[in-house]
């Protein structure tokens, strides 16, 4: 597809933010920066003071976190392990993202709760679906951690069902490159992006965006996907205005 949706553009002109409330969907090795392994702090403040900024632009915002920066479950079952038992795994590796995440937006003076889909009390909240959406109303970020709480689900599935739940206009994931590529950009020199695509398009091409299960649920649920470089500074906030580089999913 060619150019950006007109729906994609409104209310950009002033600088106002296009959609109210919003869920962004990190991955964990986003949060390893150029590390091999864990989190890299300084990673971990630039995505907070990003989010910050988009929060003062009067947004509500939640976040999903992936695990994969400490532990996929898809690997440890391909070394022999139980799926369930390594997907359980890879959980508790989103609620160590999900609490360092917390931290940084705190100490970024922004208000923050974690629910965890598999109950922690002495860590986090459990997640309820109504406590989330009260604490969004009162400008708190909710950080929802634990997927779905269900093996054999990841967190791009976790993300669509979370935003649907709550009620966001739209769905952002943060990647590594500016929006949804032909093919890996870093792998393929002449690799084609998109500005625009629909859900039948990814899902027909096999595009390497979101898993099909999460892909199907943003469609049934009339939920626009942004894909937008996250470890571009400013970059999350530009997707909110419409400017800047993305590609977003819609069904237009």
């Amino acid at each position: 597809m060619g150019e950006r949706l007109a729906t994609d553009s409104k209310d950009t002109m002033d600088g106002h933010p296009i959609y109210k409330r919003v869920l962004l969907k990190l991955s964990g090795e986003a949060l390893m920066g150029r590390a091999e392994y864990g989190l890299d702090s300084h990673t971990v403040k630039q995505i907070a003071q990003d989010i910050g900024s988009v929060v003062a632009m009067g947004v509500e915002v939640c976040v999903v976190i992936g695990g994969g920066n400490i532990f996929r479950g898809v690997k440890g079952a391909a070394a022999g392990m139980d799926r369930a038992q390594a997907d359980y795994m890879g959980m508790l590796a989103t609620v160590m993202n999900a609490l360092a995440m917390q931290s940084a937006l705190e100490l970024a003076g922004l208000p923050t709760r974690v629910q965890s889909a598999i109950p922690m009390a002495s860590l986090c909240e459990p997640y309820i679906r109504r406590r989330a959406q009260r604490h969004m109303e009162k400008g708190r970020i909710v950080i929802f951690a634990a997927g779905t709480g269900n093996p054999f689900f990841t967190t791009d599935t976790a993300a669509a069902l979370r935003a649907a739940e709550m009620g966001c206009e739209a769905l952002l994931k943060g990647t590594q490159v500016d929006g949804v590529y032909s093919a890996d950009p870093h792998k393929v020199v002449d690799a084609k992006r998109f500005d625009s695509l629909t859900y039948m398009e990814v899902l027909s091409q096999d595009l390497a965006v979101m898993d099909a299960a999460a892909i199907s649920l943003a469609r049934e649920s009339r939920l626009p996907i942004l894909v937008f470089n996250l470890h571009r500074p400013g970059a999350f906030a530009s997707a909110m205005r419409g400017e800047g580089a993305y590609t977003i999913i819609s069904d237009a």
